[in-house]
């Protein structure tokens, strides 16, 4: 029925007002009451301009992600873990169409000669989607859903994501203007655990964020935000992550931050922390704290930089790791506190200081150093 009036609406041109389709559910011999004729204007309406079926999920504050892998297969997480939801779509043709929609929106192309997109929607909503051929079982569309107000330290407290008291030493580690890299993988949590410390940084301070898709939202009065942006349909206009990076040097940042650091602006960043900019920060995809400095080591040598350069930049510019992971039970945590050491070889490696326990957190190894560090900064670990 909601297909027969798509269809009459879209041949006479006409909006999906009330009054339109219940002439269209008229001409189709089709009587419904009020309560009706507003259902399906509002199914009309979500398809045409929302998220279509998916528009409730999106509307839930607890949701992080929707994943669509066919009509009859969509799941959500909650920061719980995935859990497969009720929601279905008429078919794969009315997935692809939602897909389509969505890109046109963030003003990007998603068709057979471009079978994939990876763009921020106008709410900030961050959008994967993918077509076959190269989807074998048909379209798959993801949703990374952001919140626009930051997490307090003592909601993440709350929500397990630190143990008790672990607020205590962010804000040391942020009033001692550390420098400092959160790690963990997908989903763990990054975004969130960044845009709370920055949202902990002195009022009269400059926050620089450099992203490939603004999704930080920290809680202070002087962010400036600045964004990627795709090269155009002719391969002209692209705006990368360096030139935003050596773009935010020159805008009097007090802290320069990489959203994401997946590749040679690695170089541009470690650049920066080692000529006065200290405090600042970024994410990175790594499996362990103990593998940040591997992972660095292969986006830097892939730009460009010998190794023995490379870590030298790194134990410069780095003070800490800070490392999040998801448990079996899909819970977020800060699983470890690293600081960064350099051996008699000449290369950085981590050194666990604190460890993520429902007490509080438990002093490791490196404890020693990271109160040292925090003390000499001015804060009190």
């Amino acid at each position: 029925m909601v297909d027969a009036v798509r269809r009459r609406l879209a041949e006479s041109a006409a909006d999906p007002t009330p009054s339109q389709v219940a002439a269209a559910l008229r001409a189709q011999g089709r009587l419904l009451g009020d309560s009706g004729v507003l259902a399906v204007v509002n199914a009309l309406r979500s398809e045409l301009v929302g998220a279509g079926p998916l528009e409730p999920l999106l509307a839930d504050p607890e949701v992080t992600d929707v994943l669509v892998a066919g009509p009859h297969r969509v799941w959500v997480d909650r920061g719980g873990g995935l859990e497969r939801t009720d929601v279905t779509f008429t078919d794969a043709k009315s997935v692809r169409r939602l897909a389509q929609r969505l890109a046109s929106a963030a003003g990007r192309r998603l068709d057979d000669a471009r079978p994939w997109v990876d763009a921020r929607l106008p709410d900030g909503t961050r959008l994967h989607a993918v077509l076959p051929p190269v989807a074998v079982d048909g379209p798959c569309l993801s949703l990374r859903v952001v919140r626009h107000r930051a997490f307090g330290p003592a909601e993440l407290v709350a929500a397990g994501t630190l143990p008790t008291g672990g607020d205590r030493l962010l804000r040391s580690v942020v009033d001692a203007r550390l420098s400092f890299l959160v790690s963990g993988g997908t989903g763990s949590g990054k975004t969130t655990l960044l845009s709370c410390l920055l949202g902990l940084a002195g009022p009269a301070e400059r926050l620089v964020l450099a992203e490939d898709s603004a999704e930080l939202r920290p809680t202070h009065p002087h962010v400036v935000r600045l964004e990627a942006r795709p090269a155009n349909q002719e391969g002209a206009g692209r705006v990368d992550l360096r030139d935003l990076v050596r773009q935010a040097l020159r805008m009097r940042p007090d802290r320069l931050v990489v959203g994401e650091v997946r590749g040679a602006e690695v170089i541009d960043l470690l650049a920066a922390l080692n000529t006065g900019h200290s405090g600042g920060a970024g994410t990175l995809h790594a499996n362990a704290a103990a593998d940040v400095p591997a992972r660095l080591e292969a986006l830097g040598m892939a730009a460009g930089v010998g190794r023995a350069a490379l870590h030298s930049q790194i134990a410069a510019a780095l003070d800490l790791v800070l490392h999040l992971h998801r448990d079996s039970a899909g819970r977020r945590r800060l699983a470890e506190v690293h600081v960064l050491r350099r051996d008699a070889d000449g290369l950085v490696r981590t050194l666990p200081a604190a460890r993520w326990g429902p007490a509080g957190f438990v002093e490791a190894e490196g404890w020693p150093v990271l109160k040292d560090l925090c003390a000499r900064g001015g804060g009190a670990a």
